[in-house]
């Protein structure tokens, strides 16, 4: 029977190449998009879920209240750790994990071969609570000794060749040796770790005088803490032992610890008033319905089309009826028919897919291959194609087997008026979804220009940043002037933070502060050279003195002033918290520039000179040379003063432009999406188009014959599909507005949203459909009226 089946629907697909070719090509673009969706969410829903002990690994956070508000961060003290293994009994390991904003590119050099890598510098344990596979080495004991290092597959290759690396020894910023302990295997895909060797944390305290101050600094938090739980641990118990446990040590503290589940870092990552609020999971949830609706349009298309040939099909389903077939058997045959379809789409789009996934990689900048030899992916996709034949066909399959075998055979198959309202219902679905999707992408364009064109305090073009490691810190003086007389630098600074980020903050008091406030401050350490290399304006007062004699000054920034509630801030006398005694004074007030999110506003900066990290040079090229020749001349400069290093820079601007990497992606793929759901739904409106111009042969012969011009067929073949359209924009309008005002409210600098955008994205959405409808309509318009009078 099944065999018969699938004869028949093979004849039926032959014999309607045109409509077969639709359903094909809207089904198989459909399963393209929810495939690659579907390989994006899984690979988003699987980041950090591989470790043996996933349930029992968490992070430390902390929360802190201060002035009514709760913050939440990841660093802590580092006396800490000790208090977490002795007080804690439920934790099994502690590691200790010098976060990544505090972490550079490191110098590794063995013999003459030198690289710049990422270093992660980890507790001890940190490997047996991980269990990243090695390929060499001993996971136990490859971090104990201080002075060891362990590598990744990658790192090891570019300094020893194929040659094993275990036992050897490695120049760390050309300053210590360090003896290889072992050979992490590459690491996985889906992992927030991104580094290329690790260092013990150890070593930092053992050869480094600010580590070993923090030992016993409760008020210094830099570290961050991974902990593994016992297995029989409760989480609830463990939550209710940190709360308190940071007071109890240092009573003038403001936080409170809690754990959060390592699972959780990349999907679960935002908290606000101390709660978790979610994360990148709304992205993940957001796009994952977005391949179900794709896919739906793709389904409605193979419904409309099928119920659209009604008429062609029910003299089969009479004569069928007549001669004894239950409808059961009908409904077998159809729902054949749609299996056949559906498995000739999935194959056509395994093809799409495989074109595509480079393209989509180059999008979501990952790595994904197809999954070729997963048993797993064949047997979830065989599903996923039952599902999607057996979706698209329902209706189409209980709607032509229910024909009425006397009425059919008599010539009468159309059950009046109502007949056709499940089509134009399923439509005018197809286009509220498209519209929808067009409006998001022309938002979420519209908010990534809008923060991409706030002012930004200071001028990025032709601005680089360069780490001052090894010996370039020492030689800082002889570096700069050398820049400058090298014809291609204008200006040449040093600060504490690069230009668009901020690793420092510090808690203040004045003379107007209230008792109980607590106010902290970001704080840049720079060069009197900062401003005018910056390009930052400054406000009032005067910027530090270049004789150095400004070491007790302080420079704010407007928000700075405003959250201080001076003024009169100039002169004004305050202090650090963590140095009481020292008096610091206001000596200048600069314009507010975003060094952090451009979507958030601007927070409270301090400026400070001369303290000892100030890491970082910040050079400006020369406007009237070239940025490759500019380079090429300034590389022996570095070379020259520190030749342990390879020559690192970024672009400024291009830095900054990173900041909205998460918001291009969402935009990217939203235009995308939408692209490719208007062209099925447009695939399916042309063959409807093509359906009804050929059931209104007739009447369009006998219009013509009566003086009908090509114009007002036009209008009445395509009057019924601009109705939908605009029936499908009013509803997709209410609907984009209620997700993207939601979406919207994440950022604090934001635009609103305006009627334009609809207006716009509904009449984009009638053109096409015009466009895809005309053609059918002026074809048949144009037919000879004789021809037509004949059809039938």
């Amino acid at each position: 029977m099944l065999q018969n089946y699938l004869k028949i629907a093979w004849r039926s697909l032959r014999k309607n190449k045109g409509f077969s070719f639709i359903n094909i090509l809207g089904l198989a673009v459909g399963m393209a998009v929810a495939t690659l969706i579907g390989l994006w969410v899984w690979d988003e829903l699987t980041f950090d879920r591989f470790y043996e002990n996933e349930a029992n690994l968490y992070r430390i956070m902390l929360n802190r209240t201060a002035n009514g508000e709760t913050t939440t961060q990841a660093n802590a003290a580092l006396p800490l750790r000790d208090v977490l293994r002795t007080e804690v009994p439920e934790i099994k390991r502690v590691v200790e994990n010098l976060p990544a904003r505090m972490q550079s590119k490191t110098a590794l050099q063995v013999g003459e071969r030198k690289v710049l890598r990422k270093v992660q510098n980890v507790g001890e344990g940190f490997l047996a609570m991980f269990q990243f596979p090695m390929r060499s080495g001993d996971w136990k004991s490859a971090l104990r000794d201080p002075n060891s290092v362990v590598l990744t597959e990658e790192t090891a290759q570019a300094l020893f060749d194929e040659t094993d690396p275990v036992g050897k020894t490695v120049r760390l910023d050309n300053q210590f040796d360090l003896k290889v302990s072992g050979v992490l295997k590459k690491l996985p895909r889906n992992t927030a770790w991104d580094f290329d060797f690790l260092v013990p944390f150890r070593h930092l305290e053992v050869n480094l005088p600010w580590a070993q101050a923090s030992r016993t600094d409760w008020n210094n938090n830099l570290i961050e803490y991974l902990v593994e739980l016992h297995p029989n641990a409760n989480r609830a118990a463990v939550d209710a032992k940190l709360k308190g446990i940071i007071k109890r040590h240092n009573p003038e503290s403001i936080f409170e610890a809690f754990l959060h589940p390592v699972a959780q870092w990349h999907l679960y990552g935002e908290f606000q008033n101390g709660q978790n609020t979610g994360g990148f999971i709304r992205y993940v949830r957001l796009f994952g319905m977005v391949g179900v609706a794709v896919l739906l349009i793709a389904c409605i298309n193979f419904m409309n089309l099928a119920t659209a040939r009604s008429e062609k099909r029910a003299k089969e389903v009479g004569v069928r009826k007549s001669v004894g077939s239950f409808r059961s058997q009908l409904i077998g045959q159809f729902l054949s028919e749609s299996l056949l379809i559906a498995g000739l789409a999935f194959v056509l789009s395994l093809v799409l897919v495989w074109l595509l996934l480079p393209v989509f990689n180059g999008i979501t900048q990952k790595q994904f291959s197809f999954p070729w030899s997963e048993p797993g992916f064949w047997l979830l996709a065989q599903g996923f194609t039952g599902i999607t034949g057996m979706l698209a066909g329902s209706y189409p399959a209980f709607y032509l087997s229910g024909f009425n075998p006397v009425r059919v055979l008599k010539g009468r198959v159309h059950a009046g008026r109502t007949a056709n309202w499940p089509r134009k219902v399923l439509v005018v679905v197809q286009f509220t979804v498209c519209i929808a999707f067009i409006v998001s992408a022309m938002l979420v364009y519209e908010q990534i220009q809008y923060a991409k064109n706030r002012p930004m305090g200071y001028n990025p073009d032709r601005l680089l940043t360069v780490e001052l490691t090894g010996d370039l810190q020492r030689n800082y003086n002889a570096l700069r002037n050398e820049l400058l007389r090298s014809g291609v630098v204008e200006q040449v600074t040093k600060a504490s933070s690069p230009a668009t980020t901020i690793t420092s903050d510090t808690r203040v008091d004045w003379s107007g502060k209230a008792p109980d406030e607590i106010m902290r401050l970001n704080l840049i350490s720079a060069s009197p050279d900062y401003l005018q290399t910056m390009g930052i304006k400054l406000k009032r007062g005067r910027n530090f003195s270049p004789t150095g004699a400004d070491s007790l000054s302080v420079i704010l920034n407007e928000a700075a002033v405003r959250a201080m509630r001076l003024n009169e801030p100039l002169n004004q006398e305050m202090s650090l918290v963590w140095n009481p005694g020292q008096k610091l004074r206001v000596v200048g007030v600069v314009e507010n520039s975003i060094i952090e999110s451009p979507y958030t506003p601007v927070t409270p900066l301090m400026l400070l000179t001369g303290l000892p990290f100030e890491n970082y040079t910040i050079f400006r090229l020369a406007a009237h040379v070239n940025t490759a020749e500019a380079l090429a001349r300034i590389e022996p400069i570095f070379q020259q003063f520190n030749p342990a290093y390879p020559f690192d820079y970024q672009f400024v601007d291009e830095e900054y432009n990173r900041k909205f990497k998460q918001e291009e992606l969402i935009g990217t793929l939203a235009g995308v999406f939408a692209v490719l759901a208007v062209f099925i739904a447009c695939l399916g409106l042309f063959g409807l188009a093509a359906s009804l111009a050929e059931q209104r042969t007739k009447e369009i012969g006998i219009r013509k014959v009566l003086g009908a011009s090509v114009a007002s067929l036009w209008g009445l073949l395509s009057r019924e599909f601009v109705s939908l359209v605009v029936i499908a924009g009013l509803l997709a309008s209410p609907l984009a507005a209620y997700f993207l005002n939601d979406w919207l409210q994440q950022f604090d600098y934001r635009i609103s949203l305006r009627v334009w955008v609809f207006v716009l994205a509904g009449g984009l959405a009638l053109v096409i459909a015009l466009l895809t409808v005309s053609f059918q309509s002026i074809r048949a318009a144009l037919m000879n009226p004789v021809n037509s009078l004949r059809s039938e």
